[in-house]
């Protein structure tokens, strides 16, 4: 049992799990990913060891006070249901992929048919498993379509073995994109024969919450955009479904957008902030963010891309830059850095500066902060949420997802 134990400890650190430690190639297909998920199964010997082990006991005879099994039965009941509850759910919710994009930045998006009865909220995520790369392996992502699609959407980004493997296999069904469309490499339509997907959810995550708040701050780091851009489209939807429903059209009520007739809906302004590194990544979702600078006329959103790899704003490159772009998006209506109607900015946002002119345009109003992404930006928004909301009127609630 202490031998199988050290091999999936060793196995599940950070310099073997992920691959940050240089080796031979031999030995690499010995770790990563696969490795630690694997090696982690070893548990079900070592339940079997244990039982053992509780049954040889040297200083009771009787079988009921050998207890061991008693104190496993219930984790390993628990697991078992859990398993099997996944296997019901993925065989009743079969999908269908509908499309298949490979974009800059090692990104591959995934449009599936959208199985019947399946309910989901806006920052949600939902686990898939594809049987061409590992029959047993489930992975967690947001999804980034939104609950009035008639679609499913992830986006995933390649950080490891399985991810790598699932773009790989992807990627052999597709073909150079046709004028006009966005990705590298692109297949669409019922006729490609697409690996088989299985998928299991919808989970809940802190992004679902945002319809409780009048004004939502939404910040999204590199992929950590996903479940924002599901809650962007998901606001967009609802501005839809009031317009569609009130003769006179909606209102404006001190400058957020009047949502009454949609219940449990109350998100009447939203703040988008995506901070990238790559400019290709602005093509990840560039439908989506042309589609909401069209749509929404009364301003109800406001979408602000960050793009850290150009100069720092005040460099005299970037000044250029910034003159090139202002000029090209006044003459042909979309940023010539992004590729979208959205323009963009460089270096990191001040954030600070951001949490004041929020402060500034709604006193004394509640603020839901959401942010997805790696761990480093988390402490300083929250911090800057606690201060504001002490030193103003406004109250910012701060919600994060990791990963």
């Amino acid at each position: 049992m202490v031998v199988l134990m050290a091999i999936a400890f060793t196995l599940a650190t950070p310099w073997f799990r992920r691959n940050k430690l240089n080796r031979p190639k031999f030995l690499k297909k010995l770790t990563g990913f696969n490795a630690f998920w694997y090696s982690h199964h070893l548990f079900v010997i070592v339940y079997v060891l244990l039982i053992v082990h509780g049954i040889y006991l040297y200083l009771t005879k009787k079988w009921y006070q050998k207890t061991t099994w008693m104190y496993l039965a219930v984790p390993i009941t628990l697991y078992a249901c859990e398993r099997l509850i996944r296997a019901f759910r993925s065989s009743i919710k079969a999908v269908k992929i509908l499309k298949v994009a490979v974009y800059p930045g090692n990104v591959l998006s995934l449009h599936m048919s959208k199985p019947q009865g399946f309910k989901y909220k806006s920052g949600q995520y939902m686990f898939v498993n594809c049987s061409a790369v590992s029959p047993f392996e489930w992975h967690p992502f947001s999804i980034t379509s939104s609950p009035g699609d008639d679609y499913l959407s992830v986006h995933i980004r390649t950080l490891g073995d399985w991810t790598r493997q699932l773009k790989t296999v992807f990627s052999q069904v597709c073909q150079p994109p046709a004028a006009g469309k966005s990705g590298l490499l692109r297949a669409e339509g019922t006729n490609t024969s697409f690996p088989k997907i299985l998928i299991d959810g919808p989970y809940g995550a802190p992004a679902q919450e945002y319809k409780k708040y009048d004004v939502v701050l939404l910040v999204g780091l590199g992929i950590g955009a996903t479940p924002m851009i599901s809650i962007v489209k998901d606001i967009i939807n609802n501005m839809k479904m009031e317009e569609d429903s009130t003769p006179e059209g909606s209102a404006m009520e001190n400058g957020n957008y009047s949502n009454k007739n949609n219940k449990g809906f109350k998100t009447g302004k939203a703040y988008f902030y995506w901070v990238t590194r790559e400019q290709g990544s602005f093509e990840w979702f560039k439908g989506i963010m042309n589609e909401v600078a069209e749509m929404d006329e009364k301003k109800v959103i406001e979408l602000h891309n960050y793009c850290t790899s150009v100069f720092e704003e005040g460099d005299a490159r970037s000044a250029l830059i910034t003159m090139l772009q202002s000029l090209h998006h006044a003459k042909n209506g979309f940023d010539v850095v992004s590729g979208t109607r959205v323009k963009s900015h460089f270096a990191k946002p001040n954030w600070r500066q951001v949490y004041k002119n929020i402060a500034l345009r709604h006193p004394n109003a509640r603020i839901g902060v959401f942010y997805c992404g790696a761990p480093a930006l988390t402490k300083e928004l929250r911090h800057l949420a606690l201060d504001f909301s002490h030193k103003t009127t406004t109250k910012f609630e701060f919600h994060k997802e990791n990963f």
